[in-house]
């Protein structure tokens, strides 16, 4: 069965372009150009959602925070902003990816491939592992802390279980990024370090462990 991609652009002929690209290539393709039609469009669960930020009635923020509660899917924004604050928010409301405008479609594809292949080793998995006070189901994805689920993002989440099965070895941010992000050397690695601090703060909110070390000058590791 043909993947699906929801893309949300305001620019009607990004949303075109993009649209013959990704037809040809085989996919299912929904489209909208405003946030509230984006949100009548996920009720057909895409497999990946392409998401404008600057919108005129609801910005893709706005439209991120709505459904990630609901959707366990990628979500890529495509945007003009590159400032450091705009990411940190992206990925604090639950976003997968950003790709910068202009961008070059072959790049985007692959990243799209690299995220959906991703999910579809995640959704095969079924392994229950124990930690100390932490549990984590890897079919369901939710990580249990003190007896308590805790919420964390898709990518949040991604680090954990790829640092927890590789205990005590340091990884640096840029094998991490193309470990859990599956793209080789593409993006800002530096995401890496928000998302562990993210991490960090979680568990210690609940408890006095952090459970990922920074190795100063190599990298972190899920401490033993």
């Amino acid at each position: 069965m043909a993947q699906s991609i929801l893309i949300v652009d305001d620019e009607k002929e990004i949303v075109s372009m993009l649209y013959c690209y990704f037809s040809k290539l085989g996919y299912t393709v929904y489209t909208a150009t405003a946030g509230n039609a984006a949100l009548k469009e996920v009720e057909k669960k895409p497999d990946i959602i392409l998401l404008d930020v600057n919108m005129p009635d609801i910005d893709g923020f706005t439209v991120c925070e709505r459904i990630r509660d609901y959707v366990s899917c990628p979500i890529i924004f495509l945007t003009a902003r590159i400032e450091d604050s705009d990411k940190i928010k992206g990925f604090s409301i639950g976003a997968d990816d950003y790709v910068i405008k202009p961008f070059s479609v072959d790049e985007l594809e692959a990243r799209i491939a690299a995220h959906l292949r991703r999910e579809k080793r995640h959704n095969i998995s079924s392994k229950v592992q124990f930690d100390e006070d932490m549990v984590i189901d890897y079919s369901s994805r939710i990580v249990f802390y003190h007896n308590k689920d805790m919420a964390f993002t898709k990518k949040e989440f991604d680090i954990i279980s790829f640092l927890l099965q590789n205990k005590g070895i340091v990884f640096d941010r840029e094998t991490i990024y193309e470990k859990v992000w599956g793209l080789d050397g593409i993006g800002d690695n530096t995401v890496v370090t928000e998302h562990i601090r993210r991490i960090r703060a979680k568990f210690l909110s609940l408890g006095d462990r952090p459970y990922i070390e920074t190795v100063w000058g190599c990298g972190y590791r899920w401490k033993n």
